[in-house]
């Protein structure tokens, strides 16, 4: 039996042309976007402004393709942790982190990552495969807490931007019109510094920009991220520099602390004098200790120094909360290895 092609995470382009291979009225694309992204239907059947015949022909070869969680766990601090499963058998996770009035949906965008960041559990994973727009999408609907969302942040599995066609289709549908309607300021999107998508990136969306950074000096960089080799920070920034970041969408840089290692006020120095000029926000990050990795993550005391060292420069610096730490959900903690080998299942 031959699979149903899954219409969720179909831009309302990708819809017509659906439509119009079916020999159905034009509106109708129009009309499955509705049922798909607003009214989050599970099956076509109850697309009921669809007539039964018209109904009938889609489903001969679509579906809507939602599905849900394989399990969830979730952390003493509120935070939850979703594995799903993937069409072809792979396994990604996501997390939701509720805060105060806000819910935020950590998503993945590949099946591990290929970045192999020293400090990240993912990147040790390798990278299985890419995500379709579908898959990103599922994680938004299917989750317990898909009514409540506040924000997204693609900061799970993967570089998106190492996925940038299929993360451009969902950031389309999260922000049009037809799709979710979302305003681009509840989205941010992480990364190493995928130079040339990056540009794309820059140009065709308005989310939120978080840029890992974790050393200001590029050998030290390139020893616990492969990628500066490839997409050497410089050449990041002196991107990033061309544009205009005083307005709608914001730029952060992503810095994990670890003992001994990129934690002085040397650092923060070349840190300050690297980024001066961008109107940005540093974000640290405490390491979480992952197996075989040789690093540990810097005391409160030296994290408080460097950032109000960084703040006292004129930019905005704070120390992220960790959470999901219990659960294995929280920054650089996430893989699928187990669940790959029949472990978690």
């Amino acid at each position: 039996m031959t699979e149903k092609i899954h219409l969720l995470g179909m831009t309302l382009d990708e819809l017509k042309q659906v439509v119009q291979e079916c020999d159905l009225p034009k509106f109708t694309a129009k009309q499955l976007a509705d049922w798909l992204y607003k009214k989050k239907v599970m099956s076509i059947d109850e697309m009921s402004n669809i007539s039964l015949t018209n109904r009938a022909l889609l489903s001969e070869k679509y579906d809507v393709g939602r599905t849900d969680p394989v399990e969830n766990q979730r952390s003493i601090d509120g935070t939850v942790k979703y594995l799903f499963k993937t069409d072809n058998g792979k396994f990604i996770e996501s997390v939701m982190i509720p805060e105060d009035d806000r819910a935020t949906l950590c998503v993945s965008s590949q099946v591990g990552c290929r970045m192999n960041c020293l400090f990240c559990m993912t990147g040790k994973q390798g990278l299985s495969g890419h995500l379709k727009s579908h898959d990103i999408i599922n994680q938004l609907f299917s989750v317990d807490e898909s009514d409540d969302l506040t924000n997204v942040v693609f900061m799970g599995m993967g570089e998106p931007l190492d996925n940038y066609g299929q993360l451009k289709n969902a950031l389309e549908i999260m922000t049009s019109d037809y799709g979710f309607g979302w305003s681009p300021k509840r989205i941010t999107v992480s990364t190493t510094g995928v130079t040339p998508k990056l540009k794309l990136f820059l140009e065709e969306s308005n989310a939120h920009l978080a840029i890992s950074l974790h050393s200001p000096f590029a050998d030290q960089r390139l020893s616990i991220m492969p990628a500066e080799k490839a997409f050497p920070l410089s050449g990041v920034l002196d991107l990033v520099k061309q544009y205009d970041w005083s307005k709608q969408r914001r730029l952060s840089f992503e810095y994990i602390m670890f003992k001994g290692f990129n934690d002085s006020i040397e650092h923060a120095k070349e840190l300050v004098k690297i980024i001066r000029g961008l109107d940005c926000r540093v974000n640290l990050i405490r390491f979480h200790a992952i197996p075989n990795v040789d690093l540990e993550t810097s005391t409160n005391d030296v994290m408080v120094k460097f950032r109000d060292f960084v703040t006292s420069k004129g930019i905005t610096c704070t120390i992220r909360s960790s959470r999901g730490e219990d659960i294995f959900a929280a920054c650089g903690m996430l893989s699928t290895e187990k669940s790959k080998k029949g472990e978690m299942l």
